[in-house]
């Protein structure tokens, strides 16, 4: 038995051979294209343009691989996390956060992670694969059809923060990035999406390279090598120097200020000390900072800073010229905040294939 192919991994001229190839014509492409990127079908059958020969043609050598909502909860405060459900029976999560001025959709990037942060949930699953272009951009159209339909608001942003290290899926990562962004797919400005990494270095003087226009956000959460290498494997190959190195290659090529996130851990990296080292990091190239705060997890050895702490650490930093946003937590209570993302289902059980590490 042949498998079929899935349609969405085709450029616009393979679609175009694929219909000279069968006796049809190539303008049929241009057709199809539109319909799979700029309205999103997920059946040939609503393809109601084509004749039903060309939609039989289709079906019998191609699939639509469609992600599906297969758990949705709704939290106190409106946020939305979602159990996406993959062709092959994978699941990742996707969250719309309504805040009063944005409607943002974080969304995943990899089924599990491999990076092992000691903070995040994410980090505690093993990293099955990686998500395909066409599974990341499903999960944007999703989530923009809940904004509107819910909240009767489009979607304002795309955040790369979910479940998975994006630089770690480089390419389908920027192949979805072109498909949200393209007069041709969602037509998203790119100024309105943000890639989050953890810091593979070399992949982000690689998205220097390739002239990025979205935004980036550093996942930084210390700025001694020691503090980080604790709480993050990745810098001991990736340590602070090779980073900051990076990045002023990336500002170089792009000139896009980077937004490093910082997770205040109480009587880690909450201290005035800690906030002059961040303070001088933070010299590299322009930066704004997002301190977050923490939400704690299953057998996690952090805990939450004080208030008291959160806002003196912010006002040395501010007293230091840099620009500083202190984000409050979405969604605790479904565990849809920053760094929760662990497949939990209503009932609190990790969902069907991951596993902990």
């Amino acid at each position: 038995m042949t498998t079929k192919k899935d349609i969405r991994s085709l450029t616009l001229e393979e679609l175009k051979t694929v219909f000279i190839q069968n006796g049809d014509q190539a303008f049929r492409a241009k057709q199809v294209y539109e319909w799979l990127w700029k309205k999103s079908a997920r059946t040939f059958d609503e393809m109601t343009n084509l004749s039903k020969a060309t939609r039989e043609l289709l079906n019998n050598h191609f699939v639509i691989n469609a992600v599906v909502v297969d758990d949705m909860q709704i939290s106190n405060d409106r946020t939305i996390k979602n159990a996406f459900k993959l062709f092959d029976s994978n699941i990742v999560e996707g969250v719309l956060i309504p805040s009063n001025t944005r409607m943002t959709a974080c969304i995943s990037s990899q089924v599990g992670c491999s990076l092992t942060c000691k903070f995040c949930a994410t980090g505690k699953l093993e990293r099955l694969r990686n998500l395909n272009a066409d599974e990341i951009y499903d999960q944007v159209v999703l989530i923009k059809n809940q904004a509107e339909e819910k909240y009767k608001t489009p979607l304002t942003n795309i955040v790369y923060m979910g479940m998975g290290e994006p630089l770690l899926n480089y390419k389908n990562v920027l192949d979805s990035i072109q498909k949200i962004t393209s007069p041709e797919g969602l037509n998203i400005s790119p100024s309105r999406i943000t890639v989050s990494t953890a810091g593979v270095a070399k992949m982000i003087k690689k998205l220097g390279d390739d002239g990025v226009k979205f935004n980036l956000a550093l996942s930084l959460h210390a700025a001694t090598d020691e503090k980080r290498n604790h709480i993050m494997p990745l810098n001991e190959t990736n340590t602070l120097d090779v980073l900051a190195d990076a990045l002023k290659y990336f500002y170089e090529k792009t000139g896009t200020r980077v937004t490093y996130e910082y997770i205040a851990f109480k009587d880690f990296n909450d201290s005035i000390q800690d906030a002059k080292e961040l303070a001088e990091f933070c010299k590299h190239i322009p930066c704004k900072l997002n301190i977050i705060e923490y939400n704690p997890i299953d057998d996690g050895e952090f805990k939450q800073t004080t208030t008291e702490r959160l806002d003196a650490f912010a006002n040395y930093l501010e007293s230091k010229n840099i620009i500083v946003n202190i984000r409050r937590s979405r969604g605790k209570d479904i565990d849809a905040a920053c760094g929760q993302l662990a497949n939990k289902n209503k009932e609190g059980f990790i969902n069907r294939k991951m596993k902990v590490k």
